[in-house]
């Protein structure tokens, strides 16, 4: 081989490598985890063919290899693979690769696996994230005056707490009026705040779960008449990496993971939704298909903690904004019936508001505490609500700047604990609590 030709060849290799390294928009994100495969996603800036490869970090000269995917212009260049020669209880690293050449990153790439721990050991510690209301600016879509959104970096203070995973609770993205009415919309939207620099390293290295809310359903309040459900279904699908969706089977986004001993319960609190101003028939937020499903399986679950993941708040007793307590009838199906059941240890998560507060209903001493932590907002604006018109609110809980969740369960398998700590936009602890499972029992 001559000259000319080695040096072809080698810079061929080149230009491939570092086309490669800009063809990538946003991501790599690890999705969902369980025992024998764990879900990886990518988005490219055009049609490219996307595999991973990854290994154990106790074993790096054995590796595997994802299947491969031809991004398209209808899915956004949406890739989604399973890493799926995995086996449980091991971190991994993994590696993207695009039209062949491998693409460097300059933070960790890394995956875990689910321990099997079931009549072996007590279960293992778990640390996760909630968070909710985040708002990346594009000025040329936003509203005239100040940006609304800002404190970006949370997401470094998010990444550096290293958490299992993050659960986000809704407003994850926020439609404007250019977006929804369109798919196209829909995909620019998600892919402008997918592709936020400060959230790549989270992305990367923290598994993620979501639900939704009215930002990034459909229009501000938007509910079940909204004329793109679908497609709001159907794009949320391609940017999330949950395990499941629509388990009710009657459309939305209602889905379930488990990590560790823990369950989770991810509601759709929009596509099943009665118009916040439509009092001409029963009103619903999650209607009766959704909450019955809920009840069942919150009745089979043995889980210490079952966390309940919704859009808005739930326990509030302020009939204001969107609370459920404007949905008084089905609010109290969904109690009593958990109540009824005498389903234990249920917390329920949620945001939307632009403020933190732990709210707490005990009005019978004969039952255990119900909790509702909401948490927002990450990157949008904070307001100052005192939430005065909220009877079990804890006072000394209220947040009114940015700010993220980090809940710890811990201790044996018969006295798990979970502690919540609330932590600025820094990373500054802002206060915590802890609650017992034994407390939340009948």
């Amino acid at each position: 081989m001559n000259k000319k030709i080695r040096l072809s060849i080698i810079f061929s290799i080149l230009f491939i490598s570092s086309h490669a390294q800009d063809l990538i928009k946003s991501g790599p994100m690890v999705g969902y985890s369980t025992m024998q495969e764990v879900l990886l996603w990518v988005q490219t800036d055009e049609k490219a063919k996307v595999h991973f490869e990854y290994y154990e970090i106790d074993n790096p000269k054995i590796r595997y290899k994802t299947d491969n995917k031809d991004t398209d212009k209808k899915s956004g260049y949406v890739a989604k693979l399973i890493a799926d020669e995995v086996v449980p209880g091991k971190n991994y690293k993994y590696e993207i690769f695009i039209n062949g050449a491998k693409v460097e990153r300059d933070y960790s790439m890394e995956f875990q696996t689910q321990k099997l721990w079931k009549w072996r050991t007590d279960p293992p510690d778990v640390s996760f994230v909630i968070g909710s209301c985040s708002y990346v600016n594009e000025p040329k879509f936003d509203r005239p005056g100040k940006p609304y959104g800002n404190n970006f970096e949370i997401f470094n203070s998010i990444h550096s707490k290293n958490p299992d995973f993050m659960l986000w609770l809704g407003d994850n993205t926020y439609l404007r009026e250019p977006d929804w009415n369109s798919r196209t919309g829909f995909i620019n939207r998600y892919s402008h705040t997918r592709a936020l620099a400060e959230l790549q390293p989270l992305l990367a290295s923290t598994h993620h779960y979501a639900t939704w809310d009215d930002h990034d359903f459909g229009p501000n309040n938007s509910d079940g008449s909204f004329w793109l459900k679908e497609t709001a279904s159907e794009i949320f699908k391609l940017f999330w990496g949950n395990p499941n969706y629509d388990v009710t089977g009657k459309g939305g986004i209602t889905g379930f993971f488990q990590w560790g001993d823990l369950d989770f319960f991810l509601m759709d609190n929009r596509y099943h939704r009665t118009s916040n101003n439509n009092f001409t028939e029963n009103r619903q937020l999650l209607g009766k298909d959704q909450i019955d499903w809920l009840i069942n399986a919150l009745s089979f679950s043995q889980a210490p903690f079952k966390f309940i993941a919704i859009g808005g708040q739930v326990l509030s007793s302020g009939a204001v904004y969107e609370n459920y307590a404007t949905y008084p009838e089905e609010r109290k199906y969904l109690l009593d019936k958990i109540r009824e059941a005498k389903i234990e240890g249920v917390v329920f998560l949620d945001g939307d508001r632009h403020h933190t507060v732990l709210s707490k209903m005990h009005e019978n001493e004969d039952v255990y505490p119900l909790y509702d932590l909401t948490c927002s907002s990450l990157t949008a604006g904070a307001n100052k609500d005192d939430e005065s018109y909220n009877k079990y609110r804890l006072k000394e809980t209220l947040v009114s700047v940015n700010n993220f969740g980090v809940l710890n369960v811990t201790g044996p398998a018969k006295d798990r604990e979970l502690t919540i700590k609330i932590f600025d936009k820094d990373g500054y602890e802002l206060w915590k609590k802890s609650i017992k499972a034994n407390d939340l029992k009948y």
